[in-house]
């Protein structure tokens, strides 16, 4: 199998399709790291993805990521910048693409950026346990705040899973 070259890039607004497409596959395949289903996603009108992904890319104070290997999309993370911090969302790599450092590309074009926008800090949650993503997030020097939070289940109760708040420190 011949190696493709890995991109990381913003998204672009006429780009929804692709941002939808993967967002989906996200849901289907980790449905307990996300607070959307994938039933309420799929519900969504495609002009709801496209205004969504439109307004986000105007925005200064988002960053939608998509990762490529080669042509192929094969990831994404979601960077938002509020309050001298940023909030890290919709990381997510396809199966057939793990354990080639794309998450890592991701997370570190993410810090990158926030280290631009003044942050102090990037944050976000994920679903405790010895996961590859929390062993990531630890490796890139995030820390977990505070104790984890019971994660309800999409019809309101307790789902037996807590979802844990890291931070990483920029300087």
């Amino acid at each position: 199998m011949t190696e493709h070259a890995l991109t990381i890039r913003p998204l672009a607004a006429a780009e929804w399709p692709t941002w939808r497409a993967l967002r989906l596959r996200a849901l289907g395949d980790a449905p307990e790291a996300f607070a959307v289903t994938l039933a309420d996603a799929q519900a969504r009108a495609d002009e709801t993805w496209q205004a969504l992904l439109a307004e986000t890319v105007a925005s200064a104070r988002h960053l939608p990521l998509l990762a490529e290997v080669g042509d192929e999309p094969a990831g994404l993370a979601w960077a938002q910048y509020e309050a001298e911090a940023v909030t890290l969302y919709q990381v997510w790599v396809a199966p057939e693409h793990r354990g080639r450092g794309i998450a890592q590309a991701l997370l570190s074009r993410a810090i990158g950026w926030a280290r631009e926008q003044g942050a102090r800090a990037v944050e976000l949650g994920v679903t405790t346990g010895d996961t590859p993503a929390v062993r990531l997030y630890r490796r890139l020097g995030f820390e977990e705040v505070g104790a984890p939070v019971p994660m309800a289940d999409r019809s309101g109760r307790r789902s037996g899973l807590a979802e844990q708040a890291m931070r990483l420190r920029l300087g």
